[in-house]
């Protein structure tokens, strides 16, 4: 039986990969996919996310949430840098309908709420969505399956920051909320997504444009490797994004370890550094569990498999 699955993001150009993955996975019913702001803002969040199910067109659509400004405290930068002004590489696609959408942290809701214990939130972006219907319905907590989150680093070494890393930074009270919420987690931190790395050849290797994932990854997925190129002096990316759902459909690619993270929320310099108790004789409450080794090779293999299976459906 497939599992249910409601994605949250805010979609750059390694959300859009991961959700060509997901929507054509038998493995995993995608209920929902509900935008939140951080790659880009709100606005143009919804957007993306609007167009980019239009273009893949998967054979079971979707409800989609619209994405609303981040609380006071949030959105202290974004990821155009990488990503390209709209997000998505410059593409500046507009999605075709203009139909009013329930907001995302509704919606989320509502879906939790119809599928009590069965769906897994797959968090590929800031923590905001789950954040809010959190708060707004502290019993929802108990109808969530599994939170499953990219984000976050371990080892204390950030991606916008010396200290944190870019998820959590942008909504720290969030990730702070979520983070001690009574929910069961799992985190795929920042060193973990790293180890999966992928050069030039991930383009030689996408799908033909004939193909409805083909053509829409080959319009954004050259513009990371040029920007990372361009920014960072890097020949290779991480696609972060991914790692949620290859860990949802090939469950022996990662390692988890049991600790008890929070989040901090107000530091001069380690705004959002995720932090772990992990003293000899440990004081804080466990409360997630945290990958700790990939399969790299085994990853990257179920990656291209996905993809290909993706296409073919597509």
């Amino acid at each position: 039986m497939a599992r249910k699955v409601v994605i949250d993001c805010d979609p750059g150009i390694d959300d859009t990969v991961a959700l060509a993955l997901a929507l054509f996975d038998p493995r995993l019913e995608v209920l929902a996919i509900t935008a939140c702001a951080g790659t880009v803002d709100a606005v143009q969040s919804t957007r993306n996310l609007q167009s980019i199910v239009e273009r893949l067109d998967p054979p079971r659509m979707p409800r989609l949430g619209a994405a609303t400004d981040p609380d006071l405290g949030a959105a202290v930068g974004n990821g155009t840098l990488l990503h390209g002004e709209d997000g998505l590489g410059n593409a500046r696609w507009e999605p075709a309908s203009r139909q009013h959408l329930m907001l995302s942290e509704k919606l989320l809701s509502d879906q939790l709420r119809a599928n009590p214990g069965e769906v897994t939130v797959i968090c590929t972006g800031p923590l905001t969505n789950i954040a809010r219907a959190i708060q707004r319905d502290p019993s929802l907590v108990s109808t969530i399956d599994r939170l499953v989150m990219a984000g976050g680093s371990v080892q204390g070494i950030g991606d916008v920051t010396a200290a944190a890393e870019f998820n959590m930074h942008f909504d720290p009270l969030s990730a702070h909320i979520v983070f001690q919420s009574l929910t069961t987690k799992s985190l795929i931190p920042l060193e973990v997504s790293n180890r999966l790395t992928f050069g030039w050849e991930l383009v030689d290797e996408l799908p033909e444009k004939y193909s409805r994932v083909g053509e829409v990854l080959q319009a954004v997925v050259p513009h990371l490797f040029r920007a990372t190129r361009q920014h960072l002096g890097q020949e290779s990316v991480a696609l972060q994004a991914v790692l949620p759902i290859l860990m949802l459909v090939e469950p022996m690619l990662m390692e988890f370890e049991e600790m008890a993270g929070a989040v901090e929320t107000s530091g001069e310099i380690t705004r959002g550094e995720t932090v772990f108790d992990r003293r000899t004789t440990r004081q804080w409450r466990t409360n997630m569990e945290v990958a700790c080794q990939v399969d790299v090779d085994a990853a990257r293999d179920a990656f291209f498999n996905t993809l290909k299976f993706a296409a073919r459906e597509a």
